[in-house]
């Protein structure tokens, strides 16, 4: 590995240089090659991880002189292959050093990404040209605060009161994470980029920092517990368990996840396609979020919900305001998953706080691990029945897989310490960055916040679950038959949607270029075999949009959200469109028998195109049109 300083006992500062790109040793790689990518920037799928980091928010107030300020940044951005080396030899020397940490080993990380304004202005004209009503493009140009009341942010947390991203104040155009291994380093680097900022008029609209929490705290977030265990592998990065292969490797539990659900133009779940322009290929979209956290008020607030339950009979009388807090979060202290230890914490256990095989089938009522709990809410894993008369729970592949997200927080501010100074006061400022990277906005994201954290009735039942009573709205839960009200303490103070685009498009941004990508003239391109559920949503151009319908129906709206064309299956059972490998395109109920045929079957290669003039054709290998709705307009 070529790293600086490289002489026995020496601090080693490992620097993110082209010229630094290692393949770690060990076999296995030639099958990963994702962890080779010099185009993916480092923190998306290998992750940054470290204990310092800074959130520098960005105008820019000249564009050629921002193309000049991003022309030069470029060489400092990390790369998923100078990431992914590097944390394979931290991860070496600290097994080899009984687990502690290696000194001698220290990065500092650089991560950029794009607001839709800070887009627009690099490229001198509109990213994204085409913007269908629900899509992810229309969230990102939106951005979050014009859709505060969606995601829950509302009250105390709406827009008005937040510190960025407002959409009144400075614009932001740009987000530069720096992350380093030491304090210095961090304070070396953000010298040199606040200097580059100043020279090339990018005004630094405003600093967030992040560290994590020392001492027996560290790994943990402000109320207490540890975090970062449930995050996702990815296909083609992380190794498969022989025995396991949706699992990773020395991870059970771990499910590998299509890199397409993190990634722009990589497979997704359920060969999913995405309707983005070209230049966002090995790109993916950043969602940042300032949490405050009430950390006194959320530990009073459990005590006195736990006596209300006590008194109500809901609760053994030996429990404590641990036993609950365990259950709202779905996890102890520790990591200890609930459904495996219900009764108390194992802190003494060295593998507890990363265990992540954890199954609900045998408890998909909550009886164990609530159904409101933080855990269940925002993953539910093998465990999720939408109605209690289902038969069957929601395959994890094929559905709840391409709703992950890749989560990158970390704690800012001094923990609550009352016997501390007044920065670890009940009053100082404290919370979570929240920052999260994946390929759909909509699909991952919003929908995980509006359907599964701020939704009372998810999962639906007689008596609604609640809300997320950890981060969501105010929310009355039903706990094993009794109501208890749980108030909102963590607060949101600020949002901003960003897209973290591949080196190459950040070149080609420095040059005031982006192209255009995707099919001939913008046409949606769908390859056998692709299949579309309602929960899926939209898939087209600005003229078209194919869509199932939950009633069984499979149309075409126009741009107006006009029906222009429809299967007439509504009321058949019909739960799924499927474009075959045959050429053939049918609408299946739940036994997987048609009942609509496109029967256009016999063309092996035929491709499903949405044409920008608002037609929808099927299209055979020698170019011929052997199916169309019709639609043009």
């Amino acid at each position: 590995m070529d790293l600086p300083g490289a002489e026995r006992g020496a601090v080693m500062t490992y620097t993110a240089q082209p010229s630094t790109a290692y393949d770690p040793p060990g076999g296995g790689v030639d099958d990963l090659p994702l962890r080779r990518s010099r185009e993916i920037q480092g923190d998306i799928i290998a992750g940054a991880k470290k204990d310092h980091v800074q959130l520098l928010l960005l105008k820019f107030e000249d564009e050629s002189l921002a193309r000049t300020w991003l022309r030069r940044l470029r060489p400092r951005i990390a790369t998923t292959r100078q990431v992914a080396a590097f944390n394979a030899e931290f991860s070496k020397a600290r097994k080899q050093s009984g687990g502690d940490d290696p000194r001698a080993l220290n990065a500092v990380w650089r991560v950029v990404s794009f607001t839709y304004p800070g887009l627009r202005l690099l490229a001198g004209r509109d990213p994204f040209p085409s913007v269908p009503p629900g899509s992810t493009q229309e969230a990102f140009k939106q951005g979050p605060a014009a859709r505060a009341d969606l995601l829950g942010d509302t009250g105390q947390c709406a827009p008005e009161h937040w510190l960025f991203g407002n959409g009144t104040g400075q614009p932001i155009h740009a987000v530069l994470t720096v992350a380093a291994d030491r304090p210095q380093d961090l304070r070396v680097a953000l010298t040199e980029e606040r200097e580059e900022a100043a020279r090339h008029k990018v005004v630094i609209v405003f600093e967030q920092d992040g560290a994590t929490l020392e001492g027996s705290r560290r790994g943990k977030e402000h109320f207490g517990f540890k975090d970062g265990i449930s995050e996702p592998a990815v296909q083609g990065f992380d190794q498969p368990d022989p025995q396991r292969p949706e699992h990773k490797k020395g991870s059970p539990g771990t499910r590998i996840i299509p890199a397409g659900e993190f990634v722009v133009g990589h497979e997704r779940d359920g060969g999913r396609p995405n309707d983005l322009p070209g230049w966002a290929t090995n790109g993916s979209f950043q969602v940042l979020r300032r949490l405050a956290q009430d950390v006194p008020g959320w530990w009073a607030q459990v005590a006195v919900r736990l006596k209300e339950l006590k008194e109500q009979g809901k609760v053994p009388p030996e429990a404590t305001t641990e036993w609950l807090a365990a259950r709202l979060v779905g996890r102890w202290r520790s990591g200890t998953p609930v459904a495996k230890c219900p009764h108390a914490d194992t802190p003494s256990d060295a593998e507890a706080w990363s265990d992540n095989d954890i199954s609900y089938q045998d408890d998909l009522e909550g009886e164990i691990t609530p159904l409101f709990s933080h855990l269940r809410k925002t993953s539910p894993r093998d465990g999720l029945l939408l109605k209690s008369s289902d038969e069957q729970t929601v395959p994890e592949k094929g559905a709840l897989d391409g709703r992950r997200i890749m989560r990158r927080g970390i704690p800012y501010g001094r923990p609550f310490d009352p016997a501390g100074s007044a920065g670890n006061g009940p009053d100082a400022p404290r919370g979570l960055v929240f920052v999260c990277y994946q390929s759909d906005l909509v699909r991952q994201f919003e929908f995980i916040q509006k359907d599964w954290i701020e939704e009372p009735n998810f999962p639906s039942r007689d008596q609604p679950p609640g809300r997320d009573p950890l981060v969501g709205t105010a929310t009355d839960v039903s706990f094993k038959g009794g109501k208890v009200r749980f108030e909102q303490f963590v607060r949101t103070e600020g949002a901003v949607y960003a897209f973290a685009p591949s080196l190459t498009t950040i070149e080609l941004l420095a040059d005031g270029k982006l192209d255009g990508g995707g099919g001939p003239d913008g046409d949606r391109i769908l390859e056998a075999p692709f299949t579309l559920r309602p929960a899926d949503g939209p898939v087209g151009t600005a003229k078209a949009r194919l869509v199932m319908r939950e009633v069984g129906n499979l149309v075409v709206l126009d741009e107006r959200d006009e029906q222009r064309w429809e299967s007439g299956t509504a009321g058949t059972g019909g739960v799924k469109a499927v474009f075959q490998e045959d050429g053939d395109l049918v609408v299946l109920g739940a036994d997987d028998r048609p009942v609509w045929k496109s029967r256009t079957t016999g063309n092996p290669h035929a491709k499903l195109i949405v044409l920008m003039d608002g037609n929808v054709v099927i299209r055979a290998a020698d170019g011929t049109v052997v199916w169309q709705t019709d639609t043009a307009h």
